[in-house]
């Protein structure tokens, strides 16, 4: 069974992992608009949504409420996203109000509770800087702790992986619930390149290697993560990056689970800081 899809420059929305058919708590489509083209969806009573504006401004309508000029990146490159909560059971429009094509990916999760409706602006995202030697990358938490009475259950972030390094590293899993360790949670990935004729790779593993996968990642390409280790690498030369939407049935703690087998690397970090 593979678990990549490759890229896709369908416009208007495409469905990229439908919630549910890969893993069972999330799903991923994506939203390509030319200037002033408009888009309407809906969320069902099972599903909760986060908008996130990879590039270009739009006008954002959620159950009648407007947010207007969003997302000032040209890019994924070009700084932090916008994103807007879509919840459950609501009806949202997107319309390009730029000049260049909107791209926005609906990042989605199984859902019942009821919440409101937000915007997580660019300076709403918390960034931050993880890894050493040749595992660095930068992080942005854009709905992940401090939203648990806003959304149900779903988590979303964004990854910048340094050329030549590896991300997601040391190997980590989140399919098993051990208290005090590990929480259940299934992912999806969205990547870009740049520049976009660049590469990377995602190998999927798991501690018997009953899974035993590796894809290479071009610009555009998803790839949905049900369990097994999941470490990304980024070919030399080029900056990798991917979105990732995560929802797991017992909340939305994150608690990674290392690899034994390459869990000493996180020894390594205290004493190179001395």
């Amino acid at each position: 069974m593979s678990y990549w899809k490759p890229a896709s420059a369908e416009k208007g929305y495409q469905n990229v992992f439908a919630l549910g058919e890969m893993t069972p708590y999330t799903g991923l489509g994506l939203i390509r608009l030319d200037s002033g083209e408009s888009y309407q969806g809906a969320n069902a009573a099972t599903n909760e949504a986060v908008l996130v504006i990879l590039g270009g401004t739009c006008d954002i309508t959620v159950a009648g409420q407007k947010y207007t000029n969003l997302g000032k990146r040209k890019n994924v490159f070009d700084g932090p996203a916008a994103s807007v909560y879509v919840p459950v059971s609501a009806a949202y429009e997107v319309t390009n109000t730029g000049t260049q094509q909107l791209e926005i990916a609906v990042c989605q999760a199984l859902a019942e509770e009821a919440h409101e409706a937000f915007v997580i602006h660019p300076e709403d995202v918390l960034q931050q800087h993880r890894g050493i030697l040749n595992m660095q990358r930068n992080v942005h938490d854009i709905v992940v702790n401090g939203y648990d009475q806003k959304v149900h259950r779903i988590i979303v972030g964004e990854t910048y992986s340094f050329a030549g390094h590896w991300s997601s590293y040391p190997s980590h899993k989140h399919d098993t619930d051990i208290p005090g360790k590990e929480v259940v949670l299934d992912e999806i990935y969205y990547f870009q390149v740049n520049p976009a004729g660049g590469f990377g790779v995602q190998i999927l593993y798991n501690d018997d290697d009953s899974l035993r996968e590796a894809y290479m990642l071009r610009n555009g390409d998803a790839t949905a993560i049900p369990h097994g280790y999941h470490p990304v690498g980024c070919a030399p030369g080029h900056q990798m990056y991917y979105l990732w939407v995560m929802a797991g049935k017992n909340g939305r703690k994150l608690q990674p689970n290392d690899d034994p087998k390459v869990a000493w690397i996180q020894n390594v970090a205290p004493m190179l800081k001395g």
